[in-house]
C-alpha cells in the first residue's frame, strides 16, 4: 500500500469524521487493497471487497465524500477487518 493510500485509510478512521476526503482517493484505496470499483447508473458506484459490496454515489458538483459516506465506509471496513 502506498503512503497516499495509507493516509486516506487513516483519514477514514479519524474521529471526528472528516468531510474533506476526495472520493477518487477512496476509490484508489479500495483498488490498492484488492477491491473493485464498478460503475452504476448515473453517479452510483459499487465498491466490492472480500465478497462484500457497498453502493455509494459520487459527490457532485464537488469531489469530496460526505461525512455520512465516510462513516458508512468506516463501518464497512471495520466489518471487513481492514484497519489502519
Amino acid at each position: 500500500m502506498k503512503a497516499k493510500h495509507r493516509r486516506t485509510l487513516e483519514a477514514i478512521f479519524t474521529t471526528p469524521t472528516r468531510a474533506g476526503i476526495v472520493f477518487s482517493d477512496i476509490e484508489a484505496l479500495l483498488i490498492a487493497i484488492g477491491g473493485e470499483v464498478r460503475e452504476g447508473e448515473g453517479s452510483r458506484v459499487a465498491l466490492e471487497l472480500k465478497g462484500s459490496r457497498r453502493y455509494l454515489h459520487r459527490p457532485h458538483p464537488g469531489k469530496e465524500a460526505k461525512k455520512y459516506q465516510v462513516e458508512e465506509l468506516r463501518e464497512w471496513l471495520k466489518y471487513l477487518e481492514v484497519m489502519p
